[in-house]
C-alpha cells in the first residue's frame, strides 16, 4: 500500500479506478477556478460568496479580510497548478493527492471549530468541507484499487 501512495518511481501511469481520476480532474478545475475568484473578485469572495458581512466592518478591517481571501486564493492557485502538473506528468501520485485533500478539508473543519467566523448564511465552502472529507476517502480507496 505504501508503494502505491509513495511510489519508488513517479511516473504518469495511473493504475486506480477511472472514477477517482475523473473526480481529481474536477477537483483540479474547481481549485483553480475558486482560487481565481478569491484573487480577483473585488471582495475576494468574502461577502459575495462566503457571506461574511464586510459592510458591517470598518474599512481597514474589511480590506484586511479581502487581502486574506486573496492570499488564500494564491495558495489555492499554487495547489491547483500542482494538481495540473500531477494530471499531465505524475498521475501515479493521485492516491497521495487524495490523502492531502482529506487532510486539508478535515483541518478546515477543525479550524472552523477553533476559530469560528460570523457569516450571514452558510458559506458554500463550509458545506463543501463536509462533502470533500468522505469524498476524498472514497476516491482514495478507488485510486488504490488496481484496474483489471
Amino acid at each position: 500500500m505504501i508503494n502505491q501512495v509513495l511510489p519508488a518511481t513517479i511516473n504518469n501511469e495511473y493504475k486506480g479506478h477511472k472514477l477517482a481520476l475523473y473526480v481529481f480532474y474536477l477537483i483540479t478545475v474547481m481549485t483553480v477556478g475558486r482560487s481565481l475568484v478569491h484573487m480577483f473578485a473585488t471582495d475576494g469572495g468574502a461577502q459575495s460568496i462566503a457571506t461574511i458581512p464586510l459592510d458591517s466592518y470598518s474599512t481597514p478591517a474589511a480590506q484586511t479580510v479581502i487581502l486574506i481571501f486573496a492570499l488564500w486564493g494564491l495558495s489555492q492557485l499554487i495547489m491547483g497548478v500542482f494538481y495540473v502538473i500531477i494530471i499531465f506528468r505524475y498521475k501515479s501520485l493521485i492516491p497521495l493527492m487524495y490523502i492531502f485533500l482529506f487532510i486539508e478539508y478535515a483541518m478546515r473543519l477543525v479550524m472552523m471549530y477553533m476559530k469560528p467566523i460570523i457569516t450571514e448564511e452558510t458559506a458554500p465552502g463550509a458545506t463543501g468541507n463536509y462533502i470533500f472529507i468522505p469524498l476524498s476517502i472514497v476516491m482514495f480507496i478507488l485510486s488504490m484499487r488496481k484496474r483489471s
